[in-house]
C-alpha cells in the first residue's frame, strides 16, 4: 500500500498492525490477490504463506484468523471510500449535488485507484462485492460489533446520514435509506456482472440510486 495512504483501523482487527512492516504490506496485497482468485472459502493462510514464501506462523502474528483478515480488508475499503467521498464533495455547498457526487463515488468504487500503489483496488472491490456480507453474517456478530469491528462502515454510513438529513431534516428513515443505498450500490454492480436479469446494467446503477434517494427525500 502507498505509504501516503494509511487508514487508521480498529486495533481489534489485527494482532500486529500490517501497515507497519514490509511483510504486513505483502500480506495485505497478496491476500487481496489470492482471495480474488480463489474465493474466501478456498483461501487459507497456508496458501497465502506459500505465495509469500513465508510461514503460516508469520501470518498468525498479524491476524488471529482469516475472518479477521477479511474484516480488515473490507474495513480498509470502507475507510478509503469515506476518504473519496470527502475528497469529491469538499467545498460543494449544495447538499443535493454532494449526494449526487457521493452516489457517483459509490458506483465507481470498483475501479482501480492508482493512488493505492501496491494494492489492487479493483480486486479488493470484487472481494467486497462477493464477500463483505460474510464479515458480519456470523454467530459472533454481536461480540464483533461490541469490539468495534464494523466501525469503518458505520462511520461511512453516518456521514451519508448527515447529508440525507441536511437535504431533508424531517425524513424519518435516514439510516435505513443510507444502508439501502450502500448495499444496493454493491449488489447491483454484482448483479450486473453475474446475474444480469436482476439488474438494469452497471451503467444505470448511479442513476437508479439517485432516483431512489431523491424520490425518498422529496
Amino acid at each position: 500500500m502507498n505509504q501516503t495512504i494509511r487508514p487508521t483501523l480498529n486495533g481489534h482487527l489485527y494482532l500486529r498492525d500490517p501497515q507497519g512492516t514490509e511483510l504486513g504490506h505483502r500480506i495485505l496485497a497478496e491476500s487481496v490477490r489470492l482471495i480474488d482468485e480463489v474465493g474466501f472459502e478456498q483461501f487459507t493462510f497456508k496458501k497465502l504463506a506459500a505465495v509469500l514464501a513465508s510461514t503460516e506462523a508469520s501470518i498468525y502474528r498479524y491476524f488471529e484468523n482469516k475472518h479477521r483478515l477479511l474484516v480488515y480488508l473490507v474495513s480498509w475499503h470502507w475507510t478509503w471510500l469515506r476518504f473519496q467521498l470527502r475528497f469529491h464533495t469538499h467545498n460543494v455547498p449544495d447538499p443535493i449535488q454532494r449526494l449526487r457526487l457521493a452516489l457517483g463515488v459509490l458506483c465507481r468504487a470498483h475501479l482501480d485507484d492508482p493512488a493505492t500503489a501496491g494494492l489492487d483496488e479493483a480486486a479488493l472491490y470484487r472481494i467486497v462485492m462477493a464477500e463483505a456480507s460474510k464479515a458480519f453474517l456470523t454467530k459472533e456478530v454481536d461480540a464483533d460489533n461490541q469490539a468495534g469491528l464494523f466501525q469503518e462502515y458505520k462511520l461511512l454510513a453516518a456521514e451519508l446520514v448527515a447529508l440525507v438529513l441536511e437535504i431533508n431534516p424531517h425524513y424519518p428513515y435516514p439510516k435505513a435509506l443510507v444502508s439501502t443505498l450502500l448495499e444496493s450500490a454493491r449488489k447491483q454492480l454484482f448483479f450486473a456482472q453475474h446475474l444480469p436479469s436482476l439488474s438494469d446494467g452497471s451503467g444505470n446503477v448511479a442513476a437508479f440510486l439517485e432516483h431512489l434517494a431523491l424520490a425518498a427525500l422529496a
